[in-house]
């Protein structure tokens, strides 16, 4: 099943077994490991056959580079060894650089972790092991506990007392706008004092979920705070941290406190929710978002910036205007997915209308049953099954969790069937991988209980 609307869709999953099928005709074929290392000195590993050196080495590197790409934005990293192949060494070198093809990758994980990005060239014998990481995170209910989840439009507190959630409220902001960073101290401060006062006046435990990538508690790149001007960069990666050191200081006693991705923050939820693990959970909405909960019932230490995973292997797919680069899921499985396909399913839209609105257009046309409508949202269920097809290529899934505005009334459910029904008929052996949308329990306090869970208590 491929997409009706995008004829030239090109499945990366369908491209790696073919390049794979390709190349295991040749004797002499190649073999290539990559290993990412990312902060705490953990790597990721990948190992696969390529064609000799010379025979198509334009294929090898872009097959190479698309898994490179893909690795860095679902485990991240700053250093990328290559052994098996000098030719592939020597372009993706190239492409993460100041003014190469992956500058945008480039500067954001030499931003994220504070140290430039390198590519090393190694031998079979001297290329890092696998080193994985999987942090206990969640599951502790005891005691007086914040959760906290940080949006662009409010700031959901949660006060939980020994696992029950005694008050909930959304206090409305405007992050995405304001420059000043006191402003988001204060506000994220007055927040948490809410929390507290639903606590009896005192906390023991804060969890805070928040959008952006996440660094030992600090926000590295984060939309919430994306006016906030260059010079203050310093003071925004410590944002949570000097809020939680406030009430510290005003309570006179440590504060146990985990900041997660809310993607992460979302699959943890699920994974109780479902009681199970190898849970992924995405968020279609602005854009793509992501979180995943291992085989432990941990956190991998995974970054999971789906949005940027690129699952379309087209050499012409449309290009992300952010990243600069084509076939990658924020143009796919979002509000921009659904309004690519509005010219080829023939709806014509007011092009005054913001993406939402656009967005919110198509989904009152889905209420009313519209097969164009229709075909829309039956399209982004086949681009989600094969996303889902590479991305098990990373991450061991048993379940997905399926949410975001995109997901919303009867298009949501065609995605969900679509995709069932996709992955039944053209990836039999993953056909078993359960998705659903979140249960009323978990969109209703799910979240907010999965947040406070996350610090354990000393």
């Amino acid at each position: 099943m491929l997409p009706s609307l995008d004829k030239a869709f090109r499945p990366g999953i369908i491209e790696l077994r073919n390049f794979a099928k390709d190349v295991s005709a040749y004797e002499n074929r190649q073999h290539l490991i990559v290993a990412v290392e990312r902060d705490g000195g953990y790597i990721y590993r990948k190992e696969f056959d390529i064609f000799p050196d010379g025979v198509d080495d334009e294929r090898n590197t872009f097959i190479t580079e698309r898994l490179i790409k893909s690795i860095l934005w679902v485990v991240g990293g700053f250093k990328i060894y290559i052994a098996g192949s000098h030719v592939v060494y020597q372009k993706i070198k190239d492409y993460y650089r100041t003014g190469g093809l992956r500058e945008f990758d480039y500067d954001f994980w030499s931003t994220t972790f504070e140290r430039e990005v390198e590519v090393v060239e190694c031998t079979y014998d001297n290329i890092p092991a696998e080193l994985a990481s999987s942090e206990a995170a969640g599951g502790h209910l005891d005691g007086r506990r914040i959760g906290f989840d940080v949006g662009g439009s409010d700031l959901k507190v949660s006060s939980v007392l020994n696992g029950e959630v005694v008050h909930s409220e959304e206090v409305v902001w405007n992050p995405k706008i304001n420059e000043d960073i006191h402003y988001h101290y204060e506000n994220i401060y007055k927040a948490l004092k809410i929390g507290v006062e639903h606590l009896g006046g005192d906390v023991d435990a804060v969890g805070i979920s928040a959008a952006g990538v996440i660094v030992s508690n600090r926000p590295m790149v984060s939309s919430i705070f994306i006016k906030v001007p260059k010079k203050d960069f310093e003071l925004v990666k410590y944002a949570y941290i000097n809020a939680v050191k406030r009430l510290e200081e005003e309570f006179g006693h440590k504060i146990p406190f985990v900041v997660a991705n809310d993607g992460d923050v979302t699959a943890l939820a699920g994974a109780v929710d479902l009681k199970d693990n190898c849970v992924l959970g995405i968020a279609m909405g602005t854009s793509e978002a992501g979180g995943y909960v291992d085989p432990n019932g941990n956190l991998p230490g995974w970054f999971s910036e789906l949005a940027f995973v690129p699952f379309d292997f087209n050499e012409n797919a449309i290009m992300d205007e952010w990243s600069k680069d084509i076939g990658v899921g924020a143009k796919y499985l979002s509000q921009d997915g659904v309004i690519k396909l509005l010219e080829p399913a023939g709806i014509e839209v007011d092009a005054s209308l913001t993406p939402a609105e656009k967005l919110s257009f198509v989904q009152s046309l889905m209420e009313q049953d519209d097969p164009r409508a229709k075909e829309i949202y039956e399209n982004i269920g086949v681009y989600f099954a094969y996303a889902l097809a590479y991305y098990a290529e990373f991450y061991k899934i048993k379940h997905v969790i399926m949410l975001g505005r995109v997901t919303s009334g009867k298009g949501g459910d065609i995605i969900l069937n679509t995709a069932k029904k996709t992955l039944k008929e053209d990836f039999p052996e993953y056909a078993n991988i359960h998705l659903t949308m979140p249960s009323e329990s978990m969109r209703r306090v799910g979240q907010s209980i999965a947040a406070a869970s996350l610090p354990k208590l000393h």
